[in-house]
């Protein structure tokens, strides 16, 4: 009897920690969704590395230390609920999402699971957030501050195109990223200039809209909105093929054959949601973390496209550019 009492303990003095070697493989690790905006990797190439290299600097590694569901809704509305849709079922830890038509389906489905929200132009007006210093919700993340800058890149045009007369604005009707503030309509009045919105809701419209601009007489445009930035290559083609000088505020679209970019650093953005996150991941709440707000403004001109448009850049406009591509 003795003999089978000290075989049974021995078994499980052995059990033990076998059991809890087990369980400390199957130890939780964080799992973080992703809502981008494109169709694939691919498409998000420069900054689907840029994110997921800030994670992996912050220690974690995709099926390692931690696991990442990404989404991509190819600008589709009812993809993008339905991917919201998906990740909050999923019960990830927090979500990073890159559109602000992601982060307002994701909105309307979830109020517990945190949010990061990348590209919001004004999150207290979208109502994303109560306030910048403290957001009071599940939401926090970064602002492009739309606003303030937009009437910088009317008066760099019209620097750069002294004669500049009339000023197009193609936007997207279903991104509220793409819906230019009230910042540029009133700079250009003030520098004479007649400003006109162009609705462009699908990439199949951009060569008729860039065409039609060129015979009624435009020498500029603004473009701004995820959907544009997709079709970058579409879009740069379409201004030069019309003589259209073309200015964006993301960086990224200027070597496609856009003319200048003015605004945030949305590279150095990426980086900062993955910050973001980490805090979350690590206990604080989204509500307390103050929404972040650009501190470099980045300027890009394309020399190749303004000789091009027979066009000569100010010395001023070169000086004060972070990057000029020629």
């Amino acid at each position: 009897m003795e003999r089978r009492r000290f075989v049974r303990f021995l078994a499980l003095g052995l059990a033990m920690p076998i059991a809890a070697a087990q369980s400390q493989g199957r130890r939780k690790i964080p799992r973080v969704g992703v809502l981008w905006h494109a169709g694939s990797e691919e498409q998000e190439r420069e900054y689907y590395t840029v994110l997921m290299q800030a994670f992996h600097n912050l220690g974690y590694v995709d099926g390692s230390t931690a696991e990442f569901l990404h989404r991509y809704p190819a600008e589709q509305t009812d993809k993008f609920r339905q991917f919201a849709q998906e990740l909050v079922d999923s019960k990830v830890d927090v979500i990073v999402s890159v559109t602000i038509r992601g982060t307002m389906a994701l909105k309307q489905l979830n109020s517990s699971i945190p949010v990061v929200f990348v590209l919001a132009a004004d999150p207290v007006g979208s109502h994303l957030v109560e306030s910048l210093a403290r957001p009071g919700s599940n939401m926090t993340g970064l602002s492009l501050m739309s606003e303030d800058l937009s009437g910088k890149r009317v008066a760099i045009l019209k620097e750069a195109i002294p004669t500049l007369a009339r000023l197009a604005f193609l936007m997207d009707p279903g991104d509220p990223n793409s819906m230019q503030p009230a910042g540029a309509r009133s700079t250009a009045q003030a520098l004479g200039i007649a400003f006109a919105d162009v609705p462009v809701a699908r990439p199949d419209a951009i060569e008729p809209a860039f065409a039609r601009l060129a015979a009624e007489g435009f020498r500029a445009a603004l473009v701004g909105g995820s959907m544009f930035f997709n079709e970058r290559a579409r879009v740069g083609r379409a201004a030069l093929d019309n003589k259209i000088a073309t200015m964006s505020f993301i960086a990224e679209m200027v070597p496609y054959g856009l003319l200048v970019t003015y605004g945030p650093d949305f590279v150095e953005f990426f980086r900062l949601s993955a910050g973001l996150a980490d805090k979350i991941l690590k206990g604080t709440r989204p509500a307390e973390i103050p929404i972040e707000q650009p501190t470099r403004i980045k300027q890009v001109i394309n020399l190749k496209v303004a000789r091009a448009l027979n066009l000569t850049m100010p010395a001023s406009l070169l000086i004060a550019s972070d990057v000029v591509l020629d």
